[in-house]
């Protein structure tokens, strides 16, 4: 692994450096900007954009990396018990710059969010273009959960989830891994482990594993029809 400074992106590029150039921290390359080709670009390589605001621009290829496999990823059975007596219910794409919102509102006990305003335009614009995504958890008409994120052929990559009830986030990353697994994509990528994604399921994948499951995946057209992706449907049924 490299200790190289890392890569400077010219504005008027969207090419990327080999992610094996990245900082053994994950840093890969700083600068350029988040115009949609880029964007897509980076995530079809494996590489984020993760910045605070006030700070250049910065872009991210991290070793290991953190999924979850879809088809895998359940509710363990205190949850589940949980789910089952919930009134909720869920949808795809009905809500997507609410969730984002809610996803860049500060949480408790920090003094600011990463997702700033660029950001959300950003990642606003994407969706209207048809690569960005959310999953929604409702309680009647009240949003209570939500994770959005980008689609690359039969890749997703999970950006963030909120909580606005107790269990909301779980519930949409749940929802998440169970319809992403019946559209035949195995891999949630959710860039960064720690212990909150680690115990709800994901594991630790070396970044040469995952850049050759991405390599497949992004290459194949997207295998789902997101504007008819998922009915409204009960929080319920991810334990049926």
């Amino acid at each position: 692994m490299t200790t190289a400074q890392p890569y400077l992106l010219a504005s008027d590029d969207t090419r990327f450096p080999p992610v094996q150039r990245a900082h053994e921290s994950g840093l890969l390359a700083i600068g350029g900007d988040l115009r949609p080709e880029r964007l897509r670009a980076a995530y079809a390589q494996g590489i984020f954009p993760w910045y605070s605001a006030g700070a250049p621009l910065l872009w991210w290829a991290p070793d290991p990396r953190c999924v979850f496999d879809t088809a895998s990823t359940r509710p363990h059975r205190r949850f589940a018990r949980t789910l089952r007596a919930l009134p909720w219910t869920l949808s795809v794409d009905r809500a997507f710059d609410q969730v984002i919102a809610a996803c860049a509102a500060p949480r408790a006990g920090q003094r600011g969010t990463w997702i700033t305003p660029a950001m959300r335009r950003a990642y606003v614009h994407l969706h209207q273009l048809g690569h960005a995504h959310s999953f929604e958890v409702w309680d009647d008409a009240q949003l209570v959960g939500g994770l959005y994120g980008v689609a690359s052929g039969g890749m997703f990559s999970g950006e963030s989830m909120f909580s606005a009830r107790s269990g909301g986030s779980k519930v949409a990353l749940y929802a998440a891994c169970r319809a992403l697994a019946a559209w035949s994509m195995p891999l949630l990528d959710a860039q960064v482990a720690n212990a909150h994604t680690l115990a709800l399921g994901a594991i630790e994948m070396p970044r040469a594993d995952f850049i050759h499951a991405l390599q497949g995946l992004a290459s194949v057209p997207s295998p789902v029809d997101w504007d008819a992706a998922l009915p409204l449907r009960h929080a319920a049924a991810l334990v049926a």
